[in-house]
């Protein structure tokens, strides 16, 4: 999910390759074989040695899918007025355990359609499925697995809107965005980020069995936070996706133009941040947070645009991180602490 938790045309011209295959192929006799070009695919890694149930749990996406549930544990805490009683906890814990199923089982997908393409990425060859060492069978199964243990935690002991509301956001990942966006167009990021934004809505819907404003504005928070946090992680990786024939934004418009983009985003997201004050959902606790979390981030995407280093675009995609979990745990604690305040 992270989308996630998240979001693809296929670029290059038939002349330009047609002539650069033609100049390898004159050139090949007199050029080392370990010299490195664009077009050079990583070496096949060797087996990691990883017992067999790491490598299923590397599928999962453990860490992406952490954050993941934490952002749906704070609609689910929000969503609560006060203090949660035993059943609202139970119902909690109930929820996170399906919609982790779930997006574990979205990122296992995700691992199976993208098995060549992470092959030839350096980021992503460590990967069992792009090693060989699980097949696509097995990871498959793996997937299919995980997301019936998911949905059926969601619909007997959750609700059903939970349940379908997580499936919509698995097949909008694992289908819509990775098998067709993705490959297609550079927009990929933006118009799939609303798989990822959704963990909000449905920590929401598992408490209340509705899908209130409050959850919609902590959906568009995420929404407008994927891109530039993507698109930073996309810079210094330019190369990587332009070896494996993905026309993510770096790739399509070029290095100035995609930190453009970021700075922009900054903006509107700077704005978006604000509205769970403005609506009245926190309280001044949350707004000093979101301010000073905010201009962090405005602050790094200004310096990344002015003056490009590889060095602060990994600075600023780790920031991103955090100041979208800072932010989220700021709204929970003006959640509690607001009365006292």
């Amino acid at each position: 999910m992270s989308a996630p938790l998240s979001p693809p045309a296929a670029l290059g011209t038939a002349g330009a390759l047609s002539g650069a295959t033609a100049t390898a192929a004159m050139s090949t006799a007199s050029t080392s074989s370990t010299d490195p070009t664009p077009s050079t695919l990583p070496p096949m890694p060797v087996s990691s040695g990883l017992p067999v149930w790491r490598q299923y749990m590397a599928l999962a996406k453990p860490r992406v899918v952490q954050l993941i549930v934490f952002c749906a544990l704070i609609g689910m805490l929000l969503a609560v007025p006060g203090m949660p009683l035993l059943d609202d906890v139970i119902t909690a814990v109930l929820a996170s355990v399906g919609i982790w199923l779930v997006a574990s089982a979205a990122a296992a997908f995700n691992c199976l359609i993208e098995q060549h393409i992470d092959a030839r990425m350096k980021r992503t060859a460590w990967r069992p499925t792009a090693r060989g060492e699980l097949s696509r069978q097995q990871a498959l199964l793996f997937s299919a697995l995980l997301c019936g243990a998911g949905m059926a935690v969601l619909y007997l002991w959750v609700n059903p809107l939970t349940m379908w509301l997580t499936l919509g956001t698995f097949v909008g990942y694992a289908v819509i965005y990775t098998v067709v966006l993705k490959p297609l167009t550079p927009q990929n990021i933006v118009i799939g980020g609303a798989s990822g934004a959704m963990p909000p809505v449905l920590g929401w819907a598992a408490m209340t069995g509705d899908v209130g404003p409050e959850s919609m504005i902590l959906c568009l928070i995420i929404f407008l936070w994927t891109p530039p946090h993507f698109w930073a992680l996309a810079l210094y990786r330019a190369e990587d996706y332009a070896r494996a024939g993905l026309p993510m934004l770096p790739v399509t418009h070029g290095n100035e133009f995609t930190r453009l983009q970021i700075l922009l985003y900054t903006f509107v997201l700077f704005a978006a941040t604000l509205l769970p004050f403005v609506q009245g959902m926190s309280g001044w606790l949350y707004l000093a947070a979101a301010a000073v979390l905010g201009a962090r981030f405005t602050q790094l995407a200004w310096q990344l645009w002015r003056q490009y280093s590889e060095a602060l675009a990994r600075k600023t995609f780790r920031y991103s991180i955090l100041q979208l979990s800072l932010l989220f745990a700021a709204l929970l604690l003006d959640h509690y602490l607001r009365p006292w305040l």
